[in-house]
């Protein structure tokens, strides 16, 4: 059985993109700090053109600003940023897979070797690999909700960066991101269309970090 083919191979300016988030979200590079094209290139050993697709990402993502004349500087409140993303995330996610349940086009083949694929790299301790399974595991959602623009919003998200910066920023322990994705999948295969919502929901909306979860309760450390 082969790796599952929706891992897209990332170009130069996204892997620098993804470096740049961990930096900036881990405080390695500090709110206000200005990004400078040439300097970054000489870090990353590389020429100013992928610099300049990764600085233009992270303004898509709203973790840096272009000022007119001054350059490029990290955002204040990146925090929030990924908070919100979460809970726009978890909108788009329900609808997809309430989508792909009512059409019968979800694709439990795919669903299930991609948490197989996810289980074997938590083992090996693989982060990396883990990340993009779980991408992987959520496309293959969003795909088959066969609607377009919602498709559109959720890679406008940026959800490689994101997930790999939450895995660090969040100390996220891999054997927890399986057993996840596993309930997940459970969930879908029951064939139950509310549960399966109510999980695809939820499931994104733990990472938005806020005093209270989905259904307005408070989460125990906001108590």
């Amino acid at each position: 059985m082969t790796e599952p083919s929706q891992v897209t191979r990332l170009t130069l300016g996204q892997q620098i993109r993804d470096m740049l988030v961990v930096d900036i979200v881990s405080g390695a590079i500090p709110p206000g700090e200005r990004l400078v094209e040439t300097k970054l290139a000489a870090r990353f050993g590389t020429s100013q053109a992928p610099v300049r697709e990764a600085l233009r990402e992270l303004e898509a993502m709203r973790m840096v600003e272009t000022r007119p004349r001054r350059g490029t500087f990290v955002r204040h409140f990146v925090q929030q940023t990924l908070r919100e993303s979460y809970v726009v995330r978890a909108a788009l996610e329900e609808t997809a897979t309430r989508l792909a349940m009512l059409a019968g086009t979800m694709p439990l083949a795919e669903l299930r070797e991609t948490v197989t694929t996810m289980r074997s790299a938590a083992r090996r301790n693989d982060d990396d690999a883990v990340a993009k399974a779980s991408v992987a595991f959520h496309r293959h959602i969003i795909e088959a909700g066969h609607n377009e623009l919602l498709r559109l919003s959720w890679e406008a998200l940026q959800i490689e960066a994101r997930t790999a910066v939450t895995m660090v920023a969040a100390e996220v322990k891999l054997k927890d991101v399986v057993r996840d994705h596993a309930a997940l999948l459970a969930a879908i295969e029951s064939g139950n269309l509310e549960t399966a919502c109510r999980h695809a929901r939820d499931h994104q909306w733990h990472y938005a970090d806020l005093p209270h979860d989905a259904h307005g309760r408070l989460r125990p450390q906001a108590s």
